[in-house]
C-alpha cells in the first residue's frame, strides 16, 4: 500500500495525466485479488498490475480511452466484466474495475489578475479537478500565489496581446486592476467570440459602463452579450474569501449545464 501511494504521489505532484485502476471484485479464474491497483499513464502502465494477461490489456486500452476523454466532469468510471463475454476468455467468472482519472484534460480556468480576490479565489479553485492559468503585469502579487502543478502563473507587459494564447474552451475570469485595465482585454475576447465562459468582477454599474463603452466601440449586441458582471452567485458579501465561494460556486454550475452534469440539490439563484 505504501507503494502504490508513494508512486501516486509522484504522478499528483509532477501534474502527470493518468488513471488510477482498482480492482474492486474478482469473481472466478483471476490472478489477483481484490484491492490489486495499477497506475496507468500515457504512455502506458506505469506501476502495478492487476493481474496480467487479457484482463490487463482490455483494462489498459479502457485507461487510455479515459485518459483521452474531454469531458472534465467524469472523473471515474466503474466497469463490471464478464470474463468470457467481455473479455474473451474461456473461463468463467467475471472482475470489477474502478478508474480513478487525474490531470487529464483538465477544466481549465484563466485569472487576470492576481490581486485580492485572486489570492483567495486561486488556492479554492486548486482544491478542485483544474488548471488554473493566472496572468498578471505585476510579478511581485504573481509570486505570493502558491506553488502547484495545476498553476500556471505569467508575468505580461501587455496583457491583451496574451488573448490569442488562451483557448476558447478556458474559462477566463478578469479581475485586474480595475475597469480601465479589464475592459480592453474583454473587448479582444469578445471580438475573438465563443468563449466557454467570460466574466468581469465589479458591480452591476460596472457592467453597465462596459457595456456602453463596448457598444460605443462598435461591438454589436451579440458580441456584448458574451460576458457577465459582476461575477459570481447572489450570496455572501463583499469580502474576498465569500466573493471567492461566489464565483466559484457560479463557474462549477456553469461547467456542470455546459457537459450536462446537474445534480438533484437545491436550486440555485438566478445567475447573471
Amino acid at each position: 500500500m505504501r507503494e502504490v501511494l508513494k508512486h501516486t504521489q509522484e504522478l499528483l505532484d509532477s501534474g502527470t495525466p493518468f488513471v488510477a485502476v482498482t480492482l474492486v471484485d474478482a469473481k472466478g479464474s483471476t490472478p489477483q485479488d481484490p484491492g490489486s491497483r495499477m497506475l496507468v499513464t500515457e504512455s502506458g502502465r506505469q506501476w502495478g498490475t492487476i493481474g496480467g494477461g487479457r484482463v490487463e490489456a482490455k483494462t489498459l486500452a479502457e485507461a487510455a480511452e479515459f485518459l483521452s476523454e474531454s469531458n472534465p466532469t467524469h472523473q471515474t468510471r466503474l466497469v463490471h466484466w464478464s470474463l468470457n463475454k467481455d473479455v474473451g476468455m474461456t473461463c468463467g467468472g467475471s472482475v470489477t474495475l474502478f478508474f480513478e482519472r487525474h490531470h487529464a484534460h483538465p477544466w481549465t480556468i484563466a485569472i487576470y489578475g492576481a490581486g485580492h480576490v485572486a489570492q483567495v479565489l486561486i488556492p479554492l479553485l486548486l482544491t478542485l479537478e483544474c488548471r488554473i492559468i493566472c496572468l498578471d503585469t505585476r510579478e511581485e502579487w504573481l509570486s505570493q500565489l502558491p506553488a502547484s502543478p495545476k498553476l500556471e502563473t505569467r508575468h505580461e507587459p501587455d496583457l491583451p496581446v496574451t488573448v490569442d494564447s488562451i483557448l476558447e474552451t478556458t474559462f477566463v475570469l478578469l479581475m485586474t486592476q480595475g475597469h480601465a485595465t479589464d475592459r480592453p482585454i474583454l473587448q479582444r475576447f469578445l471580438e475573438r467570440g465563443d468563449q466557454a465562459f467570460l466574466g468581469v468582477i465589479g458591480s452591476r454599474a460596472k457592467g453597465a459602463t462596459i457595456r456602453k463603452e463596448l457598444a460605443e466601440s462598435g461591438l454589436s449586441e451579440k458580441q456584448i452579450s458574451g460576458f457577465c458582471c459582476p461575477l459570481g452567485l447572489s450570496l455572501g458579501t463583499n469580502h474576498p474569501q465569500e466573493i471567492a465561494i461566489s464565483i466559484t460556486a457560479q463557474l462549477l454550475h456553469k461547467r456542470d449545464c455546459q457537459f450536462g452534469v446537474i445534480h438533484t440539490r437545491n436550486s440555485l439563484p438566478e445567475v447573471i
